[in-house]
């Protein structure tokens, strides 16, 4: 079991109730020194309570798992899927990269292409600023812990002072009859003033996120220009793209993508 998945199994688990690094053990299959290295770096991170022989729920946590997992998860889908999307791209270009970890596997493509490009966390501007020939531009105001994304109010009016040739967003879920939903009501609104400051809106998803929905709804199929998406989205979700006329492009599941 690799490293992202056991810690991910570990959270799950955890979030229950106490479990003991015994529990943790057999639950996993890894050995007592891999599990309580685990549930140090998880603890560090505040997604589980570190305590007296295993590991409680923490009381109140925002992403479900961190960011480096969240990174790690299906990471070669995210480049494949990340490198179709920055195709879109041409040098002069003025683009707006999202929040979240598919949007990061995005900006590392675009890296040295030439463009202006605003970017909702200091992950994204890193991996843009990493080559030289673009220009990195980021909100004001405070970081959040963990995803490193500026908080929705200084994102928001970042986005509202720019005009964008495309805006790379990501989503939560985005079912059919709920539209495009993300669990945060604060990145619900970023994403939406997004939608409305591009000339081209090009949501960068795996076909699972269209089976799923979310609590805060942010826009619909019909505010998208571009669905970069797997080979394993659904076919309603395919059939109504191409009825709205957006341009949809996939690309397959790559065969080391093993989450």
């Amino acid at each position: 079991m690799q490293r992202s998945q056991r810690q991910k199994l570990i959270i799950t688990s955890v979030d229950s109730g106490f479990r003991s690094v015994e529990d943790l053990v057999t639950l996993t299959g890894a050995s007592a020194i891999t599990v309580r290295r685990d549930l140090a770096e998880l603890s560090e991170r505040g997604s589980v309570q570190r305590v007296r022989g295993g590991a409680a729920p923490v009381p109140s946590r925002g992403a479900r798992y961190p960011f480096e997992l969240r990174q790690a998860e299906r990471a070669p889908t995210k480049r494949a899927l990340a490198g179709a999307a920055a195709g879109l791209v041409e040098p002069g270009d003025c683009v707006l990269i999202d929040n979240g970890t598919t949007a990061l596997a995005v900006a590392r493509e675009l890296a040295g292409r030439g463009v202006t490009a605003l970017a909702l966390s200091l992950h994204a501007a890193a991996a843009l600023a990493s080559k030289p020939g673009n220009q990195v531009i980021v909100p004001g105001g405070t970081v959040r812990h963990d995803d490193l994304s500026f908080t929705p109010a200084s994102a928001e009016r970042a986005i509202r002072d720019m005009r964008f040739d495309y805006a790379f967003v990501g989503s939560c879920a985005a079912r059919l009859g709920t539209g495009l939903t993300v669990a945060d009501w604060g990145e619900a609104q970023v994403k939406r003033a997004a939608l409305t400051a591009a000339h081209r809106t090009v949501l960068v998803a795996a076909g699972d996120k269209f089976s799923r929905t979310a609590a805060n709804h942010f826009g619909d199929l019909a505010d998208l220009d571009t669905i970069v998406t797997t080979s394993d989205a659904p076919r309603d979700v395919i059939a109504e793209a191409r009825i709205l006329g957006l341009t949809l492009i996939t690309v397959d599941i790559p065969e080391n993508d093993s989450d």
